[in-house]
């Protein structure tokens, strides 16, 4: 089989756990073939200024549906809301942290005032006005080592990151402080990845094996407030979903780009009926903007 990934060293670690575990599951040789994506190329501009969906995920899942590799493998929350028809999430892992946290020699309550802190994602900064944290945001761009190094070197005093990056990159030293999930709530799929093949792919049943319910029930409901406002990483929007027992609870959060608050709603329901919970609640957020 061929998988097909990004090139940097986070998406080059995910992809090898995948195959890890699928080398579990079966005697197949998995070879990787690196794609680079749009948002790959362009260095120079913040994420929220392009306008085109699935910039991290296009060009793989063109790959998949032409052939050229038998599945990919995505960090979640890049994926659009609506995949093409053809194509399907076969698989969710077992699910890293969906924390962002703090990378910085400061404390977040000690950050100084003025303190430049890097980030191209228009929710983190959204966060941040609505915390009311006086500092200069500016964007940063670049795989995780290279936004933790600005830090390191001082040309950022302080960056915000997914937990689950550092985690799997082994770069846990670097944390300085864990926001909780209602202080900060995460992008949808934040700290998850997605296996996607073709519909009609011969080795789907092989990769189902590597699914996680959990994990998927929390994605499933994470994405369906996403498709049925129609946002994507454009929005100040944090969606998480968390699972305990046989219980879903999913929490919302919609902001301006100012940090004022528009919408915050939670729901806590049967796991079974995780799509339902985010319907339910993608619908409170719309009935109030």
């Amino acid at each position: 089989m061929q998988v097909g990934t990004r090139g940097s060293s986070l998406a080059m670690v995910q992809t090898k756990n995948i195959i890890t575990s699928l080398s579990k599951i079966t005697d197949e040789k998995i070879d990787i073939t690196v794609i680079k994506t749009t948002g790959d190329k362009i260095k120079d501009s913040q994420l929220y200024q392009m306008d085109v969906k699935g910039i991290f995920t296009k060009e793989l899942d063109r790959a998949v549906l032409e052939e050229e590799v038998d599945f990919a493998v995505h960090s979640l929350k890049d994926l659009p809301s609506e995949l093409d028809d053809e194509l399907e999430i076969v698989a969710i892992p077992p699910r890293e942290s969906p924390h962002d946290v703090l990378v910085s020699s400061y404390s977040w309550e000690d950050l100084p005032e003025g303190a430049t802190l890097g980030t191209s994602s228009v929710r983190r900064e959204a966060f941040c006005k609505y915390h009311q944290k006086n500092v200069d945001i500016q964007p940063i761009r670049g795989n995780i080592e290279t936004r933790i190094k600005k830090v390191t070197s001082g040309e950022y005093q302080a960056t915000l990151l997914a937990e689950a990056g550092l985690n799997r990159l082994g770069l846990t030293e670097h944390l300085r402080e864990r926001f909780s999930l209602d202080y900060m709530t995460p992008a949808a799929g934040q700290g998850a990845l997605a296996v996607v093949s073709r519909k009609d792919s011969s080795n789907k049943n092989i990769l189902k094996d590597l699914n996680h319910k959990d994990s998927y029930n929390e994605i499933m409901a994470e994405r369906k407030v996403l498709e049925e406002l129609g946002v994507g990483c454009q929005w100040p929007l944090g969606v998480c979903a968390r699972t305990q027992g046989d219980k879903l609870k999913l929490q919302a959060i919609l902001l301006n780009r100012e940090g004022e608050l528009i919408s915050k709603h939670d729901m806590t329901g049967s796991i079974n009926q995780a799509e339902s919970i985010g319907l339910e609640i993608a619908r409170s957020i719309g009935e109030d903007c």
